[in-house]
């Protein structure tokens, strides 16, 4: 592949206040939880006031828990923070945690003899790269809430801790993934992405047409082996390429309804399909959650256009500002060329 200048893009996943985070949309506060030796976390997104919520499901693997509240004929219509955990289907417990913390702040909905907190959730696969049996738990979605800022740390931290992406080969030919955030503002309008990318396919930069991270290539480990162009030789991913999952969520503060809430979902799904290829195949447990968090009016189009660039931008920085620990390699160091090809 010829080589290319990496884009510009930051070097720390810390950022100001109000410069470019989901956190840019009123009310919304992220939290992280990372235990890196363990190489696991979870993120918590927090609504200061209760939040109408949506959801749009692309995975046929996906691990959820409490995600009915975002259904059109459910009773209950609001929610109080969605949380993304790894540990695969034993993270869903970290739920536990941020239940206990939004009880404890009287949040939840009002059933008399206490709230009952609606914490959507779902889990990515990173246990083949987290080590041992550790995995998020109550405590950990606990610490989250207690860490929640406007401020939202970047790369491979909280759920992105363990993320990964490129895994046609297996993880010994997969790219470190990781988690980024983005916002949009037209107006008075602001819309916000957050992702972690923890994807079967390669991380596209689709103006420049350049893997940003992927599958290394088996012969050339300090270059891409570009996945879809493997598949449509008749390359069959093995039980290795099976453990992936994308998470998005996406809020504005535009008032919507539930079902206008699950079609932005549904919309933002198209960011992801632009830079993730391929992408929903099989292998995947792709869910997109969106928020709704005030009162302002826009077309629904509109919104999902912004969200679309959010998105955009929120997987690249994921990739960008990973850290592969001296375990995986990082973006940067394959297309810098400075991968040593190490191996987990």
């Amino acid at each position: 592949m010829k080589e290319t200048k990496p884009p510009d893009y930051p070097e720390t996943g810390d950022r100001d206040m109000f410069s470019g985070a989901i956190t840019d949309v009123p009310g919304i506060l992220v939290g992280h939880a990372t235990n890196r030796q363990a190489r696991t976390g979870c993120t918590v997104v927090l609504c200061e006031q209760d939040a109408v919520g949506g959801i749009d499901i692309r995975g046929t693997a996906a691990g959820t828990r409490q995600i009915d509240a975002l259904r059109s004929l459910h009773l209950v219509d609001r929610i109080q923070a969605i949380l993304l955990s790894g540990g695969s289907a034993f993270g869903l417990d970290a739920a536990g945690g941020v239940m206990r913390y939004l009880e404890e702040h009287n949040r939840g909905f009002d059933v008399k003899v206490t709230r009952v907190p609606i914490v959507p959730t779902a889990v990515i696969f990173d246990l083949a790269f987290a080590a041992g049996s550790v995995r998020p738990n109550g405590q950990m979605g606990y610490q989250a809430c207690l860490n929640v800022s406007k401020v939202v740390p970047e790369g491979s931290v909280g759920v992105g801790t363990g993320a990964t992406v490129g895994k046609l080969y297996g993880l010994s030919h997969a790219t470190k993934g990781g988690l980024g955030t983005a916002s949009r503002k037209l107006g008075s309008i602001k819309v916000g992405a957050l992702v972690v990318v923890n994807a079967f396919g390669d991380v596209i930069d689709g103006e420049r047409g350049e893997i940003l991270a992927g599958t290394l290539d088996p012969a050339h480990a300090t270059r891409f082996a570009n996945t879809l162009d493997c598949l449509r030789s008749g390359k069959i991913p093995g039980d290795a390429s099976l453990f992936n999952t994308t998470l998005g969520v996406v809020a504005t503060n535009v008032k919507l309804t539930r079902p206008q809430a699950g079609k932005l979902a549904q919309m933002a799904q198209n960011g992801l399909v632009k830079t993730i290829q391929p992408f929903h195949t099989t292998y995947d447990g792709d869910v997109v959650f969106a928020l709704s968090t005030g009162q302002e009016e826009a077309d629904l189009n509109i919104i999902g256009a912004m969200v679309d660039e959010a998105i955009r931008e929120s997987v690249k920085r994921a990739v960008m500002l990973a850290d592969g620990m001296g375990i995986l390699p990082t973006s940067k160091e394959v297309r810098g060329g400075t991968w040593s090809g190490r191996k987990p």
